[in-house]
């Protein structure tokens, strides 16, 4: 009975974390979610702050906006995301004082009473790059192991205010401008899992090239090229 129940969870949590699957192109809401995870990964505040405030002009949520920036630390550290929030804050500030009042958008869904975060996790992992997570990186080191799955991938990846394809859109920007090219390359193979299509990446390294720069983009460019090519065998 337990086991009925604990599996019943987590297939409710499931259908909150796991969105539906779409091949339409860019949308705006990741269009501009481009540059605020890159000048966020370089830690260029004036750069940050333009793209803040085109994000929110262009229909961005207040809530949406901090679920970017709070996510980046997972991927960029601490004093890059705290930095990028502080930015955010002051603007927001800055904008109210001239009467903008921008919308705030909803905020997560609650998790089901009793969701395990740890199987949570794990499961929202093995979706996303296609097969339970295995490396010599994580028999040597555990605890990062433990990290990915219950706090990544469980606790940061289980708020539904942005879907998974606006997560590694906001990721591979980071990456691309950090830079990290091997895990570009992984999550880029994880954008192709979540349904984002070559096309879609395609527009995501212009966009990169069009409000970041041409070095972010040739990296993602190159990587976009080695991934497609090694899905092809």
């Amino acid at each position: 009975m337990k086991k009925k129940t604990a599996a019943a969870v987590l297939s409710a949590v499931m259908a909150l974390s796991i969105p539906a699957v779409s091949n339409a192109s860019l949308d705006s809401r990741e269009i501009n979610i481009v540059p605020i995870a890159a000048y966020t990964a370089q830690g260029n505040e004036q750069a940050l702050k333009k793209a803040l405030t085109e994000g929110l002009n262009n229909g961005l949520t207040v809530n949406e906006i901090k679920e970017v920036l709070v996510q980046m630390y997972a991927y960029t550290g601490f004093p890059r995301s705290l930095t990028g929030l502080g930015v955010f804050v002051n603007l927001l500030k800055e904008r109210k004082a001239s009467g903008i009042n921008d919308k705030v958008g909803r905020g997560p869904t609650p998790l089901p009473k009793g969701t395990n975060i740890r199987e949570l996790g794990t499961k929202v992992q093995t979706e996303l790059i296609g097969r339970p997570a295995a490396s010599p990186v994580y028999d040597f080191s555990p605890e990062i192991d433990t990290y990915l799955k219950e706090h990544l991938f469980g606790d940061i990846f289980a708020s539904d205010v942005l879907d998974h394809q606006a997560r590694e859109i906001a990721t591979v920007s980071a990456l691309a401008s950090l830079p990290a090219p091997t895990q570009l390359r992984s999550h880029l193979n994880v954008c192709l899992n979540v349904g984002l299509t070559p096309d879609d990446l395609h527009e995501f390294v212009k966009v990169l090239r069009d409000k970041v720069g041409s070095e972010e983009a040739d990296l993602a460019d190159q990587a976009l090229k080695t991934v497609l090519q090694s899905r092809k065998k």
